[in-house]
């Protein structure tokens, strides 16, 4: 048996053990993560910008960052958007449904788009986001995934966006949205069901752009306001199947077309423009 003193010290300290807890469940609130973790868009725990920046949710959130005077819509032009729309045959199905005018129609519903940051920022953001969507579009050519409905899409092991049976989840729009993990979230946030009319991407193209900046906010553009070079950009986008030398053909095409619309803009492209 314990001496009387050593199991006041011990309950004293079960008892501050139990104050700390109780401190830190507090701190996190619904994530349950340490008071030094942060709880990312997703619910999850953890450090570092894709945890703590854009749609952290509790913990020691990155600050945002300085919005700038810059306008979107004197970047886009109609020269510069035109440009890309312009390198496509005219019978691409893309060609009446993506315009620069429904883009910037879009773009009301995410103003920290393009006005983050530097001014130099700004620019470098929209050559990357613009950059990305001529590659994956064939110069706003595909409002589809070539053969997309052959290719399987649902992560059944995601219980909080279930796929529907019959529907498919393959890339739409200007970024290709992909997997019901990104389309029941992009449905809820834009106002549509994902879900259930994955399709809505495919034919309606103020959703369609819609959901590639809602995507863009949350995934890509904390990495071009950090600092982290076009390079990081694509690794939140593709990473997994062109970065670590994956297939650097795609990523060479798309580290062109940003240095190109760089150049366009009047902006130096930066370090760290592969992944």
């Amino acid at each position: 048996m314990a001496p009387h003193g050593l199991r006041l010290v011990s309950l004293a300290l079960l008892v501050a053990a139990l104050a700390v807890f109780f401190l830190d469940s507090t701190a996190a609130q619904n994530c349950e993560c340490s008071s030094d973790l942060c709880c990312s868009r997703w619910g999850y725990c953890g450090t570092g910008s894709e945890y703590c920046g854009t749609g952290c949710q509790e913990g020691p959130c990155d600050a945002t960052p300085p919005t700038n005077p810059v306008v979107v819509s004197d970047i886009v032009t109609e020269a510069f958007f035109n440009g890309i729309t312009n390198e496509v045959a005219p019978d691409c199905p893309g060609k009446n449904f993506y315009s620069r005018s429904v883009f910037l129609q879009a773009l009301g519903s995410f103003p920290g788009f393009g006005t983050e940051g530097t001014e130099d920022d700004s620019k470098r953001e929209i050559a990357a986001f613009f950059a990305h969507v001529t590659h994956e579009t064939g110069s706003f050519c595909y409002i589809e995934e070539i053969n997309g409905p052959s290719k399987d899409y649902c992560d059944e092991e995601n219980t909080q966006y279930l796929c529907v049976p019959g529907k498919g989840y393959y890339g739409r729009g200007p970024l290709q949205l992909s997997w019901n993990f990104n389309y029941g979230p992009a449905g809820e946030s834009i106002g549509f069901d994902g879900l259930g009319s994955p399709e809505t991407v495919a034919e309606d193209p103020l959703v369609a752009f819609k959901t590639s900046l809602w995507f863009w906010m949350n995934n890509v553009h904390s990495r071009i306001v950090s600092g982290e070079g076009f390079g990081a950009t694509i690794r939140a986008i593709n990473g997994a199947l062109e970065c670590d030398g994956g297939n650097p053909a795609t990523v060479t095409a798309r580290v062109e077309y940003y240095t190109d619309y760089c150049n366009q803009l009047g902006v130096a492209p930066g370090d760290n423009l592969r992944c």
